[in-house]
Order: structure tokens, then sequence, then C-alpha cells
């Protein structure tokens, strides 16, 4: 008797929480969800964000605001989503740097890993070498000569200290062995901006936000950071086939909640995202600008993070690198 009475409380508790959880769900949103970009229009967060906030807004019946929160290499904006309100009213989307600045920093306002829950990696694509027209390099292996021609002398543009463009060019030059300096802009969308007006002669943008610039003859593309080719460029050959051997750069975009929102609200939006991202409008919209859908769990998102944050800790340790 004591056995089934347990037996039956437990099932009603049950159905009770599944029951609140799903209350909650039904409430949400009720109000505008703020999807925080950490960093300035023009970068590839943004172009991200832009494309995906209407369609999320169609499917939660609320309007979703992208607002862009850049400085401090992403902190300010991603501070600001950690103490936010977990009710899944504000989310924040973010790629590598969530996890590279506590390597560039010696103090962190916030733990990427401990004060977010993952919602959806929804992205990744790669970076392209770029140099600007008037440069006379017309392959890497060109541009490889020059850099070595002149330790020091040349320079590449970057968004921000620890930003996708910094680690790139790092990273190359760690494997081809050069020496180039970086010229740092804050934020993706003032360093394109750089590059196309001769300011900085090349640079390591995402594939996603310099592509008009290639289309339209503005920026000269040299090589993919990818392992493979990228289908939206097939004739631009990968860094490592091209001269720097073992060179792999992939950006990723995922969308993260504050610590603390219901797991009912992250599978919600999962789930919505994940529809979203798998319709033959959004996925011919990515594969034009090179990003390849993911649309991950968000389990697989956190696992995604730990072997990110693994990765790129060994990489700014080799090169020293420093925000502070």
């Amino acid at each position: 008797m004591v056995t089934k009475s347990f037996a039956r409380a437990a099932l009603c508790a049950l159905a009770l929480s599944a029951s609140a959880a799903w209350a909650q769900v039904a409430g949400y949103p009720n109000q505008p969800v703020r999807l925080i970009a950490t960093f300035p229009p023009g970068g590839s967060v943004d172009v991200v964000a832009r494309i995906l906030g209407p369609k999320l807004s169609e499917s939660i019946g609320q309007p979703v605001v992208v607002e862009n929160r850049s400085g401090a290499g992403g902190n300010i904006g991603t501070e600001q989503a950690a103490r936010s309100r977990p009710d899944g009213h504000t989310l924040l989307i973010h790629t590598i740097p969530l996890v590279a600045n506590a390597f560039l920093y010696s103090r962190m306002p916030y733990d990427a890993l401990a004060d977010f829950v993952p919602v959806a990696w929804l992205s990744s694509s790669p970076s392209l070498v770029v140099v600007h027209p008037s440069e006379t390099a017309r392959s890497l292996g060109d541009l490889l000569q020059q850099i070595r021609a002149k330790p020091g002398a040349l320079n590449y543009a970057a968004s921000g200290t620890g930003t996708n463009p910094h680690i790139a060019g790092e990273l190359f030059n760690m494997l081809a062995n050069t020496d180039m300096m970086v010229i740092q802009f804050k934020g993706g969308g003032p360093a394109l901006l750089g590059m196309i007006g001769g300011e900085v002669g090349i640079g390591f943008p995402n594939i996603s936000e310099v592509m008009p610039h290639i289309v339209s003859s503005k920026l000269r593309p040299l090589a993919i950071t990818s392992q493979r080719r990228s289908s939206a460029l097939p004739n631009v050959p990968t860094v490592a086939e091209a001269g720097v051997p073992g060179y792999e750069f992939i950006t990723w975009h995922g969308i993260l909640a504050p610590k603390g929102t219901p797991d009912a609200i992250v599978n919600l939006l999962n789930d919505r995202l994940r529809t979203i991202l798998r319709t033959p409008e959004i996925t011919a919209r990515f594969n034009q600008i090179g990003l390849d859908v993911v649309a991950s769990t968000p389990a697989e998102f956190g696992a995604h993070l730990r072997n990110e944050t693994e990765k790129w800790g060994r990489v700014i340790k080799e090169r020293r690198i420093r925000a502070d």
C-alpha cells in the first residue's frame, strides 16, 4: 500500500512539474525578446542575427530586437546578457571570443560556461584571406613571399583583440612562420571599411560578411580557411593547399540564454530555431553567403563550447596574445 501510494504521489508530482513547465512555455514570450549581438553592425555575428531575427519573431509571436552591444572584445554585451533576468526575454548571439576572452583578459565579468545555458549552435563558416585590389599578390604564395621578404612590415586588419580575424591572423603567423602586424578596428564592419578603403591591405574576414565585396571586386580572395573549398567560391583554394599545411579556422555562431533560464523555454527556442534553420529559404540564404547550417541541440552546443575553450586557449597562450 505504501509503495503504491508513493508511486502515485511521484507520478502526480511529475505531472504537476511538467504542467508547470508547459504553462511557463505557454505564457512565453509575453514581451519583445532582446537578441544581444556583441559586435557592431556589419560583422558576421550581426549578419546572422539579422537573418534569423525576423523569422524567430514570426515563430514565437513577439518582436525579436537585435541590439548591438559592442566593446571590450564582446565582453560588454556578454556581461549585460549574463546579468539579465533568466526568463527567455534576453538572449545572446556570440562566436569564438565568448570562450577565447577568458585567456585574453586578466579579469572577466562573466564565465562563459557557468553563466549561460546553450540554446543552439546555429552555423559554422570559414574566413577568407583577402587583399585590397591595389595589392600585387595574386595568390597566397605571392603574399607569403612578400610577408617573408619584409618581416614585420605588412599589416592585417582585425576587429579587436581576440576577435575572430585576430585569432585567424595569429594562427596564420604561427603556422606559416610569418610576422604580420595587426591593426585593430572597432568591429568587423569598420575593419572591412578599412580594407575596402585601402587603409590596410590584408584581412581575414568571415566569408558571410565579405562576400558582397568580393562579388563587387572591392576585395580579392586569395584563400579560404576551411579544410575544404567552399561551394560559394569553388575556385578559391584552401590556406592549407595554397601554402600553409595544417591551417584551419572555422567560425561558429550560437545563441545562449542567462543561467537559470527554464529548460522548457530553452527547449522551445531550440526547437523553433532548428525548424527555421532547416527551411529551404534560410538554408539557401546561408549557403549563398558561405554559412553552413548546424542547427544543434543544446547539449551538442555545450560540448562544442567546451572543445572550443580548450582549443583556442592553447593557441592564445602559445602566441602570448593579451588584451590588457
